[in-house]
């Protein structure tokens, strides 16, 4: 029987940074069948029924249940069984699908991706789709699905990623979700999910991202095993230390902790991870912060916490950094300034800390691609550099203050 192979790689990628993306292979052959299971063809017609074309969309032009349903636009084959089904045409700022998934999806036995594009499919996400044991891939990002993620998604043992970003879904994150052995990529940023983070036991879990949620509580020392390369839990309601967990993570490359309620020390080994972008702001982490050697991480981010101690020079190979809004004292040490006038630092936010000076000739010239801030410390400003709104009009901080913090 005539066939082909089909490879598709499915790639999703954020611009701004907070933006979920999925980057995934899956590799189908498909073997052409003029009669398709019955009861796979009755699965497609109530799915049919239960979505149509947001205006200016015209993907299910071609579903004509007169042909055959294998040529139809987002259903693959192989065989007389349907093996994938991506709903909606996937060219970036298509109009979409509306509608809701009707249960009938759970019929196809041999189902193994799941897509729908962005659009305004909404209503709870079948309980049925626990029934597809071959499923592998589940994907409904940017619609607009409520209710609690089915806690039946825990049967699907073969499932290896499940992107529900940027949905309406609430509830906690069911724990038998938590136990699948396969489990590679979750992506259920952008929801209203609340409760902790569970213990994930797959070790081939490489990206979590739980961003923008409600989650609370605290992480405990086996939350993530040491296989996970992406973590953000950004713009949560996370608290307690983090520094056992973070020790165990040593394949991370990128990392967002961001705006939660975290606490105690950042352990130094953290910056030698082979981490681009390193995000601790606004947290309640505090102590002296030093690492063991010079910082290679492009973009780090401790501001708006509670550090202190003095500003290591480790730091200094670091190209974008902000220390703001800490108790850092001291001087700023002579690195900084080497670097920052030959460009190689293009941000040096240190604005709103207790530091006492920094040793830059008056006249010397900030190159107009590095920007520097240092009002608001206990120091007299050498140089006038723009600084950001958030950083205020006070140019130094109270004396008052300085000789209480230095007392």
């Amino acid at each position: 029987m005539p066939g082909s192979c089909y490879n598709r790689q499915v790639i999703c990628i954020s611009m701004p940074k907070m933006w979920c993306y999925t980057l995934v292979w899956i590799n189908f052959c498909i073997v052409s069948s003029a009669i398709l299971d019955p009861v796979d063809f009755l699965a497609l017609q109530s799915v049919r029924k239960s979505l149509r074309d947001v205006s200016g969309s015209d993907f299910f032009e071609s579903w004509d249940f007169t042909s055959d349903p294998c040529n139809f636009a987002g259903v693959y084959c192989d065989s007389d069984k349907v093996i994938a089904l991506n709903l909606g045409d996937p060219r970036a700022g298509s109009p979409g699908l509306t509608g809701r998934i009707d249960p009938a999806i759970g019929k196809l036995s041999s189902l193994a991706e799941f897509t729908i594009v962005p659009g305004r499919v909404m209503g709870q996400i079948p309980e049925t789709v626990s029934q597809l044991s071959k499923l592998r891939f589940f994907a409904v990002s940017r619609n607009f699905f409520s209710g609690q993620i089915p806690a039946s998604f825990g049967q699907l043992s073969g499932l290896h990623t499940l992107d529900l970003s940027y949905n309406q879904l609430t509830g906690s994150i069911p724990r038998p979700l938590s136990t699948l052995p396969s489990l590679s990529n979750l992506i259920l940023c952008h929801n209203h999910l609340t409760g902790p983070v569970p213990s994930f036991l797959s070790r081939t879990l490489t990206r979590v991202d739980l961003m923008y949620n409600n989650l609370s509580g605290s992480l405990s020392l086996n939350s993530l095993p040491p296989s996970v390369q992406y973590l953000s839990l950004a713009k949560n309601k996370l608290t307690g230390p983090v520094n056992g967990i973070l020790k165990k993570l040593n394949r991370m490359n990128y990392l967002d902790l961001s705006m939660n309620r975290f606490t105690g020390v950042i352990p130094r080994e953290i910056f030698s991870f082979p981490i681009t972008n390193l995000q601790l702001q606004r947290n309640l982490f505090f102590g002296p912060v030093q690492p063991d050697d010079q910082v290679m991480i492009p973009t780090v981010d401790l501001s708006y916490n509670r550090l202190s101690g003095g500003v290591s020079p480790a730091f200094s190979t670091v190209q974008n950094l902000y220390l703001n809004n800490n108790r850092f004292a001291g001087q700023v040490p002579a690195s900084f300034v080497d670097r920052l006038l030959d460009a190689t630092i293009q941000t040096l936010y240190l604005q709103h800390n207790y530091l006492t000076g920094i040793d830059i000739n008056p006249t010397a010239e900030i190159p107009p691609s590095s920007s520097l801030c240092l009002q608001y410390n206990c120091m007299v400003l050498p140089v006038q550099t723009s600084c950001p709104l958030k950083a205020g009009t006070q140019k130094t901080r109270p004396t008052a203050q300085c000789v209480q913090w230095k007392g």
